[in-house]
């Protein structure tokens, strides 16, 4: 018989007459003890564990990409009374930082009307859990009303300390008394924000309203609240705080 019939009498008896064909049969009776081909099943699951390890280095990336999440606390100046809502301070600084690079949101929690006795009333829950920073800007109608500056410093220390509390830390945003209330109104509200900032190591902005206060041309028809310009000139003036402020939170990208 010639061995083409020989092959194929093997091929019939499925008897392999090579060892290419010894080996195939091994693999498929599952005896071949060098790879995976004798425990087929577990190929999937392999696969899925080195997919999932090649991804482990890349959450901490994801983490380090959230967004800071800032809030602003504060009243009428904080909130853009008589302004839309694109115009207000939190959402320009927010527009601000974003042209600087950082993934931060500021959000609004200016209440107009408010003194530092309604700041803290509501602070539990005008700052909600996962805030990283707040911005305080509290006390201007504390001195339009004349309110003694110990009631307006004990309110804000009670607010800082709070939030310290909570691990939230705070941007101080400060703010100068008429100089028609007479000198020594004038110095022991003025003392206040300065004197916070030096008992709790906060960052310090002297005066919300630097650059502002007094202008007629950035200020409404009330001589008080900043108009859309007005806010332009706060936030210009700010901003570096604000950034040295993100980067001591050591959050922001």
């Amino acid at each position: 018989m010639s061995r083409i019939d020989d092959r194929a009498d093997d091929r019939a008896g499925g008897r392999p007459t090579d060892m290419v064909g010894r080996r195939r049969l091994r693999q498929r009776l599952g005896r071949d003890h060098g790879g995976l081909a004798t425990f087929p099943v577990l190929r999937p699951l392999l696969c899925l564990l080195l997919c999932a390890a090649m991804t482990l280095p890349a959450a901490p990336a994801r983490a380090a990409e959230r967004a800071l999440h800032l809030v602003a606390l504060g009243d009428s100046l904080t909130a853009g009374y008589g302004l839309p809502a694109e115009a207000a301070f939190p959402t320009v600084l927010e527009r601000a930082l974003k042209a600087k690079g950082l993934a931060v949101t500021v959000e609004n929690a200016g209440v107009s009307g408010d003194t530092t006795t309604g700041g803290l009333d509501r602070l539990d829950w005008s700052v909600p859990e996962g805030t990283d920073g707040v911005i305080l800007e509290l006390g201007a109608n504390d001195m339009l009303r004349g309110t003694d500056p110990a009631v307006a410093e004990r309110n804000l220390d009670a607010i800082v300390a709070r939030l310290r509390g909570r691990g939230i830390p705070v941007l101080l945003a400060g703010m100068k008394a008429g100089r028609n209330l007479g000198p020594d109104y004038v110095a022991r509200f003025d003392a206040i924000y300065p004197r916070l900032a030096e008992r709790y190591g906060l960052v310090l902005y002297p005066f919300f309203l630097d650059g502002v206060a007094g202008d007629r041309g950035l200020t409404l028809a009330d001589g008080l609240h900043p108009t859309a310009r007005g806010v332009e000139r706060i936030v210009a003036g700010i901003l570096p705080t604000v950034e040295t402020f993100a980067a001591r939170l050591g959050k922001a990208p």
